[in-house]
């Protein structure tokens, strides 16, 4: 089939002597004719007429003859060529060095490619080429809205991400409506669809640099049905639910989220869990992702109650960003870790995802009283405004402890973003030091913050330690998830200081842990980050340099690459990153975004 075109070359050479060449393109093959046709004088010598003297008459008579010399050829016809890289393609095997073939968004040649023809060239030479990094945790289902450049996560080398974790998704819509997904501490989009569909359709239209991986998220199936209290499912809602999450699979979500720390989904029982994933325990390849219930001394129950979902569902298990926030399980990583690999050995296909960082970020509400936090955020502002139950929240928060057991350690809790203007000036100080400054007691602070931005508030952790990162990090289970979300430095989101993983997560995982500590190989990293993510997501084109795989490349330099990002400084881009291809096109040129918009939604294949 003829796809691209045909180029015909003619050239009168003399009179006599007709030349030309015909190059016909077919798909990813060019094939070229050469011909000559050439006049060639013969001599006939006719001898049935008689002379003058009897003899027979010889008439010579000249005569062209047409004489078509054709020469094929074959080659490649390349979109673009990337050489001279050494390629780390994915599978945790050693490097090679080679060329790469890309014609529209497939690899179709590796080896010595050097003097094939393509429109565009990559030079690396001195640098790595790897599959696109593959984020396994995210949060960006609204900042891709507003923010489809992507920068945070292009210039880091992510060409996909996972969305629509920890419960939270942006459909279906139900019950409730879109007023309960739709708040954030940036003006609310234009909500214009219920289900995975619409949003998706939605993402694409406004154009996107990365692709997108969805799931569905528990708290928004609660909200859906209508239940943002702790209470728990009659048989309808229930039924509604199932319906709901089966029909998202169906659409191509590929998992089910939950986030049992924050509301409403923190209300769902185990039991609740298993039947909602049951309804999906059909589709093959549909697993379950779970921010745990990681609250103080349930470092270890969390991880069961997720090893026994997978189980009795008969789904396989996402734990996501695995960490030791309490001080007295610091060190019991192995204990931890031991138990997801119990579940593999009874035949459990569990792993989890981690970021390399000693502190998180979430809301600020995250850590208030469960009753505070039932029915969602006016609900709760409304209870802060009421003294009696204001009094009631402090005192809770006092006996009970941070995370339900800790002491509260609020100069190490810090101010990410607000939304009003009147508290921007708090964005980067503690909890501590804002309390200090009001001159109250540092829990009336952390409410009256939570009271006067409306529940928009976010805050950055630092409640955990190095050598668990280490080894959660190097775990043969790990993967990397940045729990972080795709901004621009000069987006909408450019006044809040988020956490450094927005920016630095994999340049990190390279610069710092790789090349500067080895704790890793450079291949078991990219695999970590690539063709293992690929694989629990059934994404069998993708994660890998291989024939015939998406072209989701990423060129960087082993030597320089590194992460820039700080808390107090976090929206810089790393370095070391030279060019970023997704789907074959490219988005990253020479350390410059080119504002291409060559990402897409990915659907889970049925």
């Amino acid at each position: 089939m003829f796809t691209s075109g045909i180029r015909v070359d003619i050239d009168f050479v003399q009179r006599k002597i007709f030349q030309g060449s015909l190059t016909v393109i077919l798909g990813v093959h060019k094939l070229h004719l050469r011909f000559d046709r050439k006049s060639v004088k013969t001599r006939n010598v006719h001898r049935n007429t008689l002379g003058r003297y009897g003899q027979p008459e010889r008439f010579i008579r000249y005569e062209d003859r047409v004489h078509w010399l054709i020469t094929r050829g074959y080659e490649m016809h390349l979109d673009t060529l990337i050489t001279d890289g050494m390629v780390v393609d994915g599978t945790g095997s050693l490097r090679y060095k080679a060329d790469i073939g890309i014609f529209k968004e497939k690899i179709v040649a590796i080896g010595n490619l050097g003097k094939m023809p393509a429109e565009r060239f990559v030079d690396a030479s001195g640098q790595v080429v790897s599959p696109g990094f593959i984020d396994m945790h995210s949060h960006s289902d609204r900042t891709l809205l507003d923010d489809p450049g992507g920068d945070s996560k292009i210039y880091q080398g992510v060409t996909t991400e996972v969305v629509g974790n920890c419960g939270f998704s942006p459909y279906p819509v139900g019950i409730m409506g879109s007023e309960v997904l739709n708040r954030s501490h940036v003006s609310p989009v234009e909500w214009d669809w219920i289900d995975l569909d619409g949003w998706s359709d939605r993402l694409e239209k406004n154009g996107l640099s990365i692709n997108v991986v969805p799931q569905v998220g528990h708290s928004a199936l609660r909200y859906a049905v209508g239940l943002a209290d702790a209470s728990s499912p009659n048989d309808d809602q229930l039924k509604e639910m199932r319906r709901l999450v089966a029909e998202s699979v169906e659409q191509g979500a590929f998992s089910m989220s939950t986030g049992l720390t924050v509301s409403p989904s923190m209300y769902g029982n185990t039991d609740e869990i298993v039947a909602l994933a049951e309804a999906f325990s059909q589709y093959d390849g549909a697993f379950y992702v779970t921010h745990a219930r990681v609250w103080a001394g349930n470092h270890v129950g969390a991880i069961k109650e997720a090893m026994e979902i997978g189980h009795r569902a008969g789904v396989p298990v996402q734990y996501s960003h695995l960490a030791i926030i309490d001080p007295r399980a610091y060190g019991s990583g192995e204990e931890m870790v031991g138990i997801i690999e119990a579940a593999r050995m009874d035949g459990l296909d569990a792993t989890y995802d981690v970021y390399p960082y000693t502190a998180a970020g979430s809301h600020l509400s995250q850590s208030t009283p469960q009753w505070l936090q039932e029915g969602g955020d006016v609900q709760l502002v409304q209870r802060l405004r009421d003294p009696v139950q204001r009094k009631r929240a402090v005192e809770d928060m006092r006996e009970h402890g941070h995370f339900g057991g800790l002491p509260w350690q609020l100069d190490k809790v810090v101010i990410s973003y607000v939304q009003s203007e009147k508290n921007r000036s708090v964005i980067g100080k503690s909890v501590a030091e804002i309390s200090e400054e009001r001159g109250e007691d540092p829990l009336e602070t952390y409410l009256a913050l939570i009271d006067e931005e409306e529940n928009q508030v976010g805050c950055v952790a630092h409640n955990r330690v190095e050598s668990d990162v280490r080894y959660f990090l190097s775990h043969p289970l790990g993967m990397i998830g940045s729990d972080g979300n795709a901004i621009s430095p000069t987006g909408i989101y450019s006044i809040d200081k988020p956490h450094p993983r927005f920016y630095g997560t994999y340049p990190r995982i390279l610069g710092r842990y790789v090349r500067e500590q080895s704790l890793m190989s450079l291949e078991t990293a990219i695999h970590k980050m690539t063709g293992m993510p690929a694989e629990r997501l059934r994404l069998s084109d993708r994660g890998r340099i291989e024939k015939n795989c998406i072209a989701d490349i990423v060129v960087f330099d082993p030597n320089t690459v590194i992460d820039h990002s700080t808390f107090d400084d976090p929206h810089k881009l790393s370095e070391g990153i030279s060019h970023v291809l997704v789907n074959g096109s490219l988005i990253i040129v020479d350390g410059d975004h080119t504002q291409s918009r060559g990402g897409r939604v990915l659907r889970r294949d049925s």
